[in-house]
C-alpha cells in the first residue's frame, strides 16, 4: 500500500511494484493512466491526453470514468497487454491507493464472446507433461499428463484443442525455444512467465488440496506426483494473484485422459474445418452448420464435443438415445427449446458472483435462469419419449429442492427493475431486511410531506406561482413568483434571486432536507451491504449454479444435434468396438447446405482396410475422404449422421493429411510441411485409427513421390493398420491392391463423350487410370492455345511419340528440335527418324546434345552409391523419406 504523496508520484511507484504492462489508477471519479501509460493507451483507444505536473515535471495523462473502465480494460487486454487496477479508499491520513487485481487475457471475465476462455499452464517432467486449463468465466477447471515418444505433440495438441487465451509456461517448458515456437505457431495465446516456484511440487499440491479438497486427488485418480498437478498448482497461484476473485466458483478437479477421446491433432481439425474454415471463418464449419443451440453454455458445450469426440460406446449411446428421443417428441422438443430460450448462462454469472463483479440485473438473471429448472423436468418427464430416455436422468440430477430455495431467496430479495449501479438504492424488496424497512418508510414519509408541500404552501398563505424543488447548488427550496414574493411569512428566507421569482428556505425545510439526505445515503450503504451479503450467499452456491448451468446447457446440445437430424434427414448410426465401417448413401454435413449432394457408399473392414481412391481432379475424391471422416467423427460426439444406414466401428484417433501450404516463415516449404505431415500420422496412428491421405509425394519429384506414397502405403497397411483412404493420381500405386491383402481400388467415376467430360460424383469399385486434368485446366479458364496444345503433347507422350520442343516463331530463328520423353529415364531426349529416342546422346540443360558416355559429377556418383547401399526392406519408412529428401536437395545443389 503506498500513501498518497503526490498523483504521479505515488503512479510510478505502484507501477514499479507490479510486473504488469499498463497501470490503472483510480483517483476521485476516474482511473488515470500517466506518463508512458497514458500515452500507449492513447494510441490504442484513441483517449486524449493532457499534462499533469508534478515536481516541476510535465507527464502525459489520460483517463476514464470510473464506471467505464470495463471496456477500456477488455480492449487493452484482447490488444495482449496486462493491465494492473489500483483501487482507492480512505484512511485516517487521506486517499491511499493499492492494486487489487491484474487483467490479462486469461483471467478476463468481462468477455463478450460465448466461447470457453481458457487459462493453462503446462509443465515438462521426464519425457511428458503436465497441463491444467481454467476458464474462470465459468469455473471450469480440467487437468491432464501426458507421455510417450510423441509426448511433446500430444501437449500442443492440447493446447490446440482449449485454444487458451493465457498460456503459463513452466520452469522447463520457457527454455524449450522449439516449444514455444510451437505454441506461438498453433494458439493465439499470450505467452506469461509466471513466478517458478507456483510450479514447485510441494506448493502445487498444496495449492490444489487447499482449493479442491484434501482427498479430492485420490477420489478423482490424479497421481499427486503427476505433473498435472503442479501445472494445476501453478494456475490456482496465478488466478489468486492476479486479483480475478473467481477461487470460489472454481469447485471441481476434473482430470481427463486420452485414451477418453478421440485424438484429434492440430492438423486434423484444420483439415477438417471442425469449428472454423481454412481461410478462418466460423460460417462454413462443421460447427456452425450443426449449432442450432439456443444458449451460450449450449453452444460452447456442442463446440466442446466437437473437437473432443468420445470412445466411450456407453456415453455415446445415452447421447444418441436423448437425440432419437428429441427427434420423436418433436412437441416436447420445441417447447424445451422456448424455455431454454429464457435461460441466462449460469455458469458465467456464479462466476461473477465469486468476484463480486455480479450486479442486481445479474442475480435477477440467476434467479430467472433456476426457475427455468423445473420447466424442463416438467417438459421431459410429462412425455412419454422424452421420459423413457436419459433426458430424464439428465434435467433431475441438479438439487432442485436447493435450487428452488435459491431462487426463492433471490426473488424475495431483488427488485424488478433494479438501478444500474449497486451503489444506488432500490436494490431490494421490502420485507427482506427490518432496518431497511424502517429507512425507506420514513423516507417516504419525508418525501410526501416534500411532494405535498407545495400545495400546502399555496393553500395557506394564498400564493398561486409555487414551486417546490431540489437541484445539487441549492438543494430543496421553494421558489415564488416575483409578483407575490412579498406576501410570504417572515420564516421564508430568501437565498437567490432570479428573472421572475425568489427563492426561498425554511427552518423546518431544512432539518427536513437534512433528514432525508441522511435516510438517503443511510439506504445506500444499507442497501449495498446486504446485497454484497446476499452476493456471497450465491457465491457459496456456486456448485449448484454450474450443475443447472451445465443441465442447460447438455439439454441445448442434445437439442441442436436433433434439430439439426430431424431438418436434414439424418440417421442414427450403429456403434461398435469392432473395425468395420459401413455408410449407405452417406453425404459430406456441411457441403449438402449449400448443394444438390451425390450420396455415396463406404465400405471398410478388416479385410478392406486400405481405400485407394483415384478419379479426376475435382471430381470430389477429397470431399468423399473428409466424408466419410466426419461422419465418423460425429458418430463419436453423439450424433446422426447424414446417411442412409451407418455402422461405425469407434476409432481412437483421426488423422489427415490434405493439401499444403508453404509456411516460409518458419523455413519450412510445401514438401516439408508434407513430409512431416506424413511423418506425425505414421509414428502416432494405431490399428483403430481412422486416417486420410489425400495426396503423398506431389510436391518433389515423379519417381521421388511415387517412391514416398508406395512405401507409406506399405507401412500403414503392413504395420499401423489404420483404416486408410489414400486419394492418389499416381495410378502406379493401384497395383498393389494384387499384393497387399486389405487394399482396395475405388474410384470416382466420370462420363466422356465426343470429349466433354462430366463428373459424375460417384465412388464405384476398381482403380481409374485417367485424372482430366487438362479438363480441368479448360474448367479454370487457361487460354485455349495452351489446352489444346496440352492435349497434343499428352497424346503423343503417351504413344511415346517425338514432341515438338517449339521455340520462338516470332522470327527468334532457330529450327523446332525434335524430342521424345522417355519414361523409363524421366528424361528428354532427341528423336531418331522413325520417332523413337535416341539411345547414345541426350539434350544438356542448354537444348545442345551431350554425349552420352560423359561422366556423372562426384555429387551424384555419391548420390548413387548412397541408394545402392539402402536395404529398402529393411529401412523404416520414415528414415527412407528423411534419405530422399536429402538426396533431393543434395542433387539440386
Amino acid at each position: 500500500m503506498t500513501e498518497a504523496t503526490g498523483i504521479v508520484g505515488e503512479f510510478l511507484s505502484l507501477k514499479e511494484g507490479t510486473d504488469a504492462d499498463l497501470l490503472a489508477m483510480q483517483c476521485g471519479d476516474f482511473y488515470e493512466f500517466f506518463a508512458e501509460d497514458a500515452e500507449t493507451v492513447s494510441d490504442e483507444l484513441d483517449l486524449k491526453v493532457s499534462q499533469k505536473s508534478s515536481h516541476g515535471s510535465s507527464y502525459p495523462m489520460a483517463g476514464v470514468p470510473l464506471d467505464d473502465l470495463t471496456p477500456y480494460l477488455k480492449a487493452l487486454v484482447e490488444r495482449g497487454y496486462r493491465v494492473a487496477v489500483a483501487d482507492q479508499h480512505e484512511t485516517d491520513h487521506g486517499h491511499a491507493r493499492e492494486i487489487t487485481r491484474v487483467v490479462t487475457p486469461g483471467t478476463l471475465l468481462e468477455t463478450t464472446s460465448a466461447d470457453a476462455q481458457y487459462l493453462a499452464a503446462v509443465v515438462a517432467e521426464g519425457d511428458g507433461y503436465g497441463l491444467a486449463f481454467a476458464d474462470v468465466t465459468t469455473g471450469r477447471f480440467l487437468v491432464t499428463a501426458v507421455d510417450g515418444d510423441d509426448a511433446t505433440g500430444q501437449a500442443l495438441t492440447e493446447l490446440y484443442r482449449f485454444d487458451p487465451a493465457e498460456v503459463l509456461p513452466g520452469p522447463d517448458v520457457r527454455n524449450d525455444d522449439d516449444f514455444l515456437a510451437a505454441v506461438r505457431d498453433r494458439v493465439d495465446a499470450a505467452v506469461t512467465l509466471h513466478d517458478a516456484a507456483a510450479f514447485a511440487p510441494g506448493r502445487a499440491r498444496h495449492a490444489t488440496r487447499e482449493q479442491f479438497g484434501a482427498e479430492t486427488l485420490d477420489s478423482v485418480g490424479v497421481e499427486e506426483e503427476s505433473p498435472a498437478v503442479r501445472a494445476a498448482g501453478a494456475v490456482l497461484s496465478y488466478v489468486e494473484e492476479t486479483g480475478t476473485g473467481v477461487m470460489a466458483s472454481m469447485t471441481r478437479l476434473q482430470p481427463y485422459h486420452g485414451d477418453d477421446h478421440v485424438e484429434l491433432d492440430a492438423t486434423t481439425q484444420r483439415n477438417l474445418e471442425l469449428t472454423e474454415t481454412m481461410q478462418g471463418d466460423r460460417s462454413g464449419s462443421l460447427c456452425a452448420t450443426i449449432d442450432h443451440t439456443v444458449t451460450s453454455p449450449g453452444g460452447r458445450l456442442l463446440k466442446e464435443w466437437i473437437q473432443r469426440p468420445r470412445r466411450a460406446v456407453e456415453v455415446l449411446e445415452r447421447r444418441q438415445a436423448s437425440v432419437a428421443a428429441l427427434t420423436r417428441a418433436v412437441m416436447a422438443r420445441e417447447a424445451l427449446r422456448e424455455t431454454l430460450n429464457e435461460a441466462y448462462d449460469l455458469e458465467r454469472l456464479a462466476s461473477k458472483a465469486s468476484s463480486e463483479t455480479a450486479d442486481a440485473t445479474d442475480l435477477l438473471r440467476m434467479r430467472d435462469t433456476l426457475g427455468v429448472l423445473p420447466d424442463l423436468v416438467d417438459a421431459v418427464q410429462n412425455d412419454p419419449e422424452l421420459a423413457d430416455s436419459p433426458l430424464t436422468d439428465i434435467v433431475t440430477r441438479p438439487d432442485r429442492a436447493a435450487a428452488a430455495e435459491l431462487r426463492n431467496t433471490l426473488d424475495e430479495a431483488l427488485a424488478e427493475d433494479p438501478p444500474s449501479t449497486v451503489t444506488q438504492g432500490g436494490l431490494l424488496t421490502r420485507g427482506y431486511d427490518e432496518e431497511l424497512d424502517e429507512v425507506i418508510a420514513r423516507h417516504g414519509e419525508l418525501q410526501e410531506w416534500f411532494d405535498t408541500l407545495e400545495g400546502r404552501v399555496k393553500s395557506k398563505h394564498g400564493l398561486t406561482h409555487v414551486t417546490v424543488d431540489r437541484n445539487k447548488t441549492d438543494g430543496y427550496y421553494v421558489q415564488v413568483g416575483k409578483s407575490e414574493a412579498g406576501q410570504v411569512p417572515d420564516r421564508f428566507e430568501n437565498v437567490k434571486t432570479l428573472k421572475n421569482s425568489e427563492r426561498f428556505v425554511t427552518d423546518e425545510l431544512e432539518e427536513k432536507e437534512r433528514e432525508i439526505l441522511r435516510l438517503e445515503e443511510r439506504r445506500g450503504e444499507l442497501e449495498y451491504e446486504l446485497f454484497k451479503r446476499l452476493r456471497r450467499e450465491i457465491a457459496d452456491r456456486a456448485e449448484l449454479l454450474q450443475d443447472v448451468g451445465r443441465t442447460v446447457a447438455t439439454v441445448d446440445a442434445l437439442g441442436s444435434l436433433a434439430a439439426h437430424a430431424v431438418n436434414n434427414d439424418w440417421t442414427r448410426p450403429t456403434l461398435h468396438r469392432g473395425n468395420a465401417l459401413r455408410v449407405e448413401q452417406g453425404r459430406h454435413p456441411v457441403v449438402e447446405q449449400t448443394t444438390e449432394f451425390v450420396p455415396n457408399d463406404a465400405a471398410m473392414d478388416e479385410d478392406r482396410g486400405f481405400l485407394l481412391v483415384t478419379g479426376p481432379n475435382m471430381s470430389g475424391k477429397s470431399t468423399y475422404m473428409r466424408q466419410v471422416a466426419l461422419i465418423t467423427l460425429l458418430a463419436q460426439i453423439g450424433s446422426f449422421v447424414p446417411a442412409r444406414e451407418a455402422e461405425i466401428g469407434l476409432v481412437d484417433g483421426i488423422y489427415t493429411r490434405v493439401g499444403a501450404l508453404d509456411e516460409l516463415a518458419q523455413g519450412r516449404s510445401t514438401f516439408m510441411v508434407e513430409m512431416q505431415e506424413l511423418s506425425n500420422i505414421l509414428h502416432s496412428a494405431t490399428g483403430d485409427s481412422l486416417v486420410i491421405l489425400d495426396e503423398v509425394g506431389r510436391g518433389t519429384a515423379t519417381y521421388d513421390g511415387i517412391s514416398i506414397a508406395w512405401a507409406a502405403t506399405e507401412y500403414l497397411h503392413n504395420e499401423v493398420r489404420a483404416k486408410t483412404l489414400f486419394a492418389t493420381h499416381y495410378h502406379e500405386l493401384t497395383a498393389l491392391a494384387d499384393h497387399l491383402d486389405r487394399v482396395a481400388n475405388v474410384h470416382v467415376a466420370a462420363d466422356e463423350t465426343d470429349g466433354d467430360v462430366t463428373f459424375l460424383r460417384t465412388l464405384r469399385d476398381g482403380p481409374t487410370d485417367r485424372s482430366y486434368g487438362i479438363h480441368v485446366a479448360d474448367l479454370a479458364g487457361v487460354p485455349s492455345p495452351v489446352v489444346d496444345r496440352s492435349r497434343d503433347v499428352l497424346e503423343r507422350l503417351r504413344e511415346e511419340k517425338a514432341v515438338e520442343a517449339k521455340g520462338d516463331t516470332g522470327g527468334g530463328g532457330g529450327d523446332p528440335k525434335q524430342v521424345v520423353f522417355d519414361v523409363g529415364s524421366g528424361r528428354m531426349k532427341t528423336a531418331t527418324a522413325d520417332g523413337g529416342a535416341a539411345s547414345e546422346a541426350e539434350t544438356d540443360g542448354d537444348g545442345a546434345e551431350a554425349d552420352a558416355g560423359d561422366a556423372l559429377d562426384p555429387e551424384t556418383e555419391a548420390v548413387l552409391e548412397d541408394l545402392a547401399d539402402v536395404d529398402i526392406d529393411e529401412t523404416p519408412p520414415v528414415e527412407l523419406l528423411a534419405k530422399v529428401q536429402e538426396w533431393q536437395g543434395r542433387l539440386d545443389e
